[in-house]
């Protein structure tokens, strides 16, 4: 009786959660958001209930399947997936279920059969190796030391500092700071090898014994002992040969030997326990430099010493990134000058006192030395022989020197591909305005990587954003959103949560949920909901949140009216808005009065276009008039419009003459494209503003030219091609593979569902 009723409840909490995705919000609006959290807690209450839970879950999938309900199939499945991580034992019948049905969404459109394959594929090596998704996700969160599975993962969490409150940014440093202590290695080892006990032998495994003789044990012997408990799952995920049975005897053998006591088989049985699910490592940051993405991600590539100062570390980035430019200087000051080389190129024909010197050269002079590349010797730039960035790389995918050859003749060994063993999942918490940021830095740093490449090949770079709304941001807002609510604030967030009903469901209700959290008094209660309830979601967005939507980014050019100034060249994400601005100087004021008494308000433009249609052919259009201002936004009003090119709204001004006089009007006219070019006919200056972001003002301007943002890797490539090719529009070689724009991918749970 006892069973059917939870059943019951755990079936009426699930047909809650689908009706929410319906529209049909909770009565009380406070646990609007809540209800996939609190299924899970519930769960995590009672363990052994989760196998109810599961397939409960399964007959809701199929029951979706059969009523072509698609847009209930991957958040049920997401939850599916969370549950058997965290579950302490599944049955092999219930993960065979799971993985067909993931097998018949392949069938399926994007973004279904894209999450179907890869659910199918983890649960294959969970059938094999039970316990092994959530061994993967342990080792990789706290990047615990494993050679059979050397991947390591860290959440950033960037919030302008600016824009969100003192009281949100103290709370949301107080949670992670105690999440990552909540923790330790010794604890997380023991949690991998108790789940990976449990998970195999089911209820016949002595836990509360396990648990005893692992805490008698020394650090290095836990060690030794978690080890062999990776290498046994790991084995048996990638080893086709393995089926389940084998893969429980290797682990009843480390098991006996753990326990010292009787085999599995004769120790007494007992319910299913929860192990717990680490929270990852999660850093917070306050978004105080331009450049300060792209030094955390430095420093979580390279290990670092223990004796090793921050703030010394800081400064030397710096004085890297500024050696870096001087070099780059140098070298092209270098190849001005041609050199006659009577060199052959080929090694054998090398003077035999050239050999020598091998024997005590460094391994990079040693390398450097066999490259035999043109007549000009370049200065090796610091990214190549700085210590900071090469020695004490001893991560497994760090890049191991090239060992010379003491022979001639003989070519040295070429490089161990690099491997991206590190993957850092980055956290936006904001508004439009710290997404407009984030665009900045991540086309600064594509720039940097097309430089000198250093993260790109050790680096898979994720990002998630979480919108916070506070009403007390201390950075006014564009004219035009001076009293900007929510909503055009958070437009991003208002795409994603339209493409993706479960983003919306779990994140967006986040917007006033954190700071209502934030300002809570303290009480036993606030922190009860506050550690668990914040830091739970953000993790579950992350682990789970895996599909990008790709937003293009714009550049922007902007023409100054002081000759003497030079154009300024930056990025935008969401929006750019212009405006009149006022006149300065009483000439052009008493000007201006007399124009707009004669034509109207605002200024004369000329306007030319790259008209968007269907064949997507350029049309070029041009055309004059007289506007107050314009908006350019580059994120649709709907998720069916195409989010690569720019709606462009001018607000243009229309002459009237009639018997009472002459009167104006103002018409919106609306076009669609992609590069586009504005410019004051009569030199009168205009404001722009990017991203809605007050402190990215441009004034006086009388010209701007809008197109989408160019991959740095691509312009390049081009600028080499086109040095040896006479089709200089065409593209032509690698540069036909290559991206061509800019794209940011923002990651949710279902990416877009047509």
């Amino acid at each position: 009786m006892e069973s059917t009723e939870v059943e019951s409840d755990i079936l009426r909490r699930v047909r809650t959660l689908l009706r929410e995705l319906d529209g049909h919000h909770p009565a009380c609006q406070r646990d609007r958001g809540m209800l996939r959290w609190t299924l899970h807690k519930k769960i995590d209450q009672n363990p052994s209930n989760s196998s109810i839970l599961v397939r409960i879950l399964v007959k809701e999938l199929e029951r979706a399947e059969r009523s072509d309900y698609r847009h209930y199939i991957i958040p049920l499945l997401h939850t599916l997936m969370y549950t058997l991580i965290k579950a302490p034992c599944t049955s092999d019948e219930l993960c065979s279920r799971v993985y067909d049905f993931c097998k018949k969404l392949l069938t399926l459109p994007k973004p279904f059969c894209t999450i179907g394959l890869d659910y199918a594929v983890r649960l294959k090596m969970e059938k094999t190796a039970p316990g092994m998704l959530y061994q993967r996700m342990v080792i990789s969160e706290q990047s615990l030391k494993s050679d059979p599975y050397p991947y390591q993962e860290k959440i950033f969490i960037f919030a302008d500092p600016e824009l969100l409150s003192e009281a949100i940014c103290n709370a949301l440093v107080t949670d992670t700071q105690a999440a990552r202590l909540s923790q330790s290695p010794r604890a997380c080892m023991c949690y991998v090898i108790i789940h990976a006990m449990q998970a195999a032998l089911g209820e016949g495994c002595d836990l509360s014994g396990l648990r005893m003789s692992l805490q008698d044990m020394s650090m290095s012997e836990v060690e030794h002992w978690f080890q062999q408990v990776v290498a046994a799952v790991e084995c048996a995920g990638s080893e086709a040969s393995v089926d389940r049975g084998q893969h429980v005897e290797r682990l009843e053998k480390i098991y006996c030997a753990l326990l010292g006591s009787l085999p599995p088989g004769d120790a007494p049985l007992g319910r299913l326990q929860g192990i717990p699910l680490p929270n990852p490592n999660i850093s917070f940051h306050l978004w105080k430099e331009d450049d300060q993405l792209w030094k955390e991600l430095v420093l979580f590539i390279r290990p670092l010493s223990q004796s090793c100062e921050p703030d010394r570390l800081s400064q030397d980035l710096d004085n890297f990134e500024i050696q870096d430019i001087i070099s780059e200087c140098e070298c092209c000051e270098q190849t001005r000058f041609s050199v006659l080389s009577t060199d052959s190129g080929i090694e054998r024909d090398l003077p035999p006192a050239a050999e020598e010197p091998f024997a005590t050269c460094s391994a990079d002079t040693e390398q450097s030395r066999l490259q035999r590349k043109g007549g000009i010797k370049k200065k090796p730039s610091p990214l190549e022989s700085m210590a900071f960035l090469q020695t004490g790389c001893n991560s497994p995918g760090a890049k191991p020197a090239a060992k010379a050859q003491k022979r001639t003749g003989v070519p040295a060994k070429p490089p161990a591909p690099l491997q991206r063993l590190h993957t850092a999942r980055v956290v936006l918490l904001g508004d439009d305005r710290v997404l407009g940021r984030l665009a900045q830095a991540y086309h600064s740093l594509r720039k940097r990587e097309t430089r000198r490449v250093f993260l790109t090949p050790r680096l898979n770079l994720q990002f998630y954003y979480i919108p916070v709304v506070t009403g007390q941001s201390s950075v006014p807002t564009a004219a035009t959103h001076d009293a900007a609510s929510p909503k055009e604030l958070c437009e991003v967030a208002g795409y994603l949560g339209r493409a993706d009903p479960w983003y919306e469901s779990n994140i967006n209700t986040l917007c006033h949920m954190i700071p209502k959290l934030a300002t809570m008094p303290s009480s036993p209660s606030k922190h009860l909901v506050t550690d668990l309830f914040i830091t739970d979601v953000i993790a579950y967005y992350v682990r789970m949140g895996a599909q990008p939507v790709c937003f293009q980014v714009y550049t922007v050019k902007v023409f100054f009216n002081d000759p003497a100034l030079e154009p300024a060249e930056d990025v935008f994400l969401t929006e750019l808005c212009a405006q009149v601005q006022d006149s300065i100087s009483h000439r052009e004021l008493n000007l201006t009065k007399k124009k707009t008494t004669l034509e109207g308000p605002g200024i004369d433009l000329a306007v030319t276009y790259k008209k968007v249609v269907v064949s997507d052919r350029a049309k070029e259009v041009s055309a004059s008039l007289r506007s107050t201002g314009l908006v350019m936004k580059a994120i649709p009003a709907d998720e069916a419009e195409d989010l690569l090119c720019l709606n462009v709204n001018i607000t243009e001004i229309i002459k009237i003459n009639n018997l009472s006089g002459r009167s104006f009007s103002a018409v919106a006219n609306r076009l669609k494209t992609r590069d586009i070019k504005i410019r004051s006919t009569e030199q009168r200056p205009f404001a722009v503003c990017l991203d809605k972001d007050s402190r990215r003002t441009y004034r006086n301007v009388i010209s701007v030219e809008v197109s989408p943002c160019l991959e740095p890797s691509y312009c390049l490539q081009k600028t080499r091609t086109m040095k040896s090719s006479v089709h200089e529009a065409e593209d032509v070689g690698l540069v036909k593979y290559m991206p061509k724009s800019l794209l940011l991918p923002i990651n949710t749970f279902a990416g877009v569902i047509q």
